[in-house]
């Protein structure tokens, strides 16, 4: 079975990105055939994993509006053991031509419909915001996962997002659930990041994953050399909970 997530939060800088590749690595590593998708019009997924985004001639943009078979597009990378679906400048437009498209929530659902069955975990990283791209990426999912970093204004625009991801599953996904939560950059020296923790839990009671990502230079880090954490600092306490949070993952789901 193929799980599809899409990482959301119309928040930027709450670790999305790096959750959706870091996670994608571990999960190759724990066997699992992964490919990301970035559908982020910054493209930071695509930088991340040392892709020049100006220089990708074939990626979600084309996939999205002209039709492209995510096959013709498909990057590989076989050290990670991860396939990318690379983002660029271009997608940016994308709003706009989606605006007139027939089906244009669902142009990136039907397109990765052939490639399901290549892979066991399709990470669809979606922009900070709640925009046609977005919608895209919800409709194609099967789950939403949340990377909310443990800060207190990090709460507000939660309830927004649970809101929208409700409107989605009445009118455009209804089988869409949200899988959990992740905590991200987790500061253990203060007692507010504690208190967001809890504050979450108690709003998303079962939803928040045990493991959470510390704060770490090493994870700030990785972006710059093209690489994820496993590759780039294995042993760092960043690295130590994305391999945590893989496996904790991988066993819910096969419990499922």
């Amino acid at each position: 079975m193929t799980h599809i997530y899409a990482l959301v939060n119309q928040k930027g800088g709450v670790g999305k990105t790096t959750t959706a590749i870091n996670l994608g690595a571990y999960l190759a590593q724990l066997g699992q055939r992964v490919l990301l998708v970035d559908l982020d019009p910054q493209a930071n997924a695509t930088s991340c994993l040392g892709i020049d985004k100006r220089g990708v001639q074939s990626g979600t943009y084309q996939v999205i509006i002209d039709n492209t078979p995510p096959l013709d597009a498909i990057l590989y990378n076989p050290k990670l053991g991860i396939a990318l679906l690379p983002s660029s400048p271009a997608l940016s437009g994308a709003e706009v031509e989606l605006v007139g498209a027939p089906q244009r929530e669902a142009r990136l659902k039907h397109s990765l419909a052939a490639t399901r069955k290549d892979y066991d975990y399709i990470l669809i990283d979606c922009p900070p915001s709640l925009s046609l791209l977005t919608l895209n990426g919800l409709v194609a999912a099967q789950s939403v996962l949340i990377p909310v970093q443990c800060e207190y204004l990090a709460l507000e625009g939660l309830g927004q997002l649970a809101q929208t991801i409700t409107r989605v599953r009445a009118n455009l996904n209804t089988s869409l659930t949200i899988r959990g939560l992740v905590m991200t950059m987790f500061d253990s020296r203060t007692s507010l990041a504690l208190q967001v923790v809890e504050e979450v839990r108690k709003h998303f009671p079962g939803k928040v994953f045990t493991s959470i990502i510390p704060r770490s230079v090493r994870l700030a880090e990785a972006p710059s050399h093209g690489l994820p954490i496993s590759a780039f600092s294995p042993t760092s306490t960043g690295a130590q909970a994305y391999a945590a949070l893989a496996d904790e993952l991988l066993k819910g789901d096969q419990k499922q």
